[in-house]
């Protein structure tokens, strides 16, 4: 049995106020925007947010992969809560390994002045593959985000 934790953690900072980066995790229509890698969506009548400890953090990615559509579920339950400077859920996840994760999605959104740093750290990960296909889906999902909050 592997015992060795493969944790994410990055920052990356938002040219808006902290309140709006916060409200597009929390707003079901933002999330449908923004969340999930480039050529992956996350269809608004799948998206669930309950925004209280113990509330959920729902929603669906789905993809086209050779004509067949594929789906990514996350079912989270928030465990800490403090608009807008903490949000934090714990998930399950079933990797192709059949094992069942438990990971924790903590974000910290720090006021900067106009600007957001969000330090993220997820995990523990069952292999340091995970943490990388991670990190490049936030990165990615961040660019989409980027659009958003420059509308607001």
């Amino acid at each position: 049995m592997n015992t060795e934790q493969h944790i994410l953690s990055m920052t990356r900072d938002f040219d808006a106020p902290r309140e709006l980066v916060f409200k597009a995790f929390t707003d079901p229509d933002q999330l449908a925007a923004w969340f999930g890698p480039v050529g992956v969506d996350s269809p608004r009548d799948r998206i669930v947010v309950d925004p209280r400890v113990g509330g959920a953090w729902q929603l669906v990615m789905t993809w086209d992969e050779d004509g067949v559509t594929k789906e990514s579920p996350i079912d989270a339950v928030i465990t800490a809560y403090d608009p807008p400077a903490l949000l934090v859920a714990t998930q399950k996840a079933e990797p192709d390994d059949g094992v069942i994760l438990l990971l924790e999605m903590r974000l910290e959104f720090e006021d900067l002045g106009g600007r957001t740093r969000l330090h993220i750290t997820q995990g523990p990960f069952d292999s340091e593959e995970w943490v990388e296909m991670t990190r490049e889906g936030w990165g990615t999902s961040f660019t989409k985000l980027d659009g958003i909050l420059v509308q607001e």
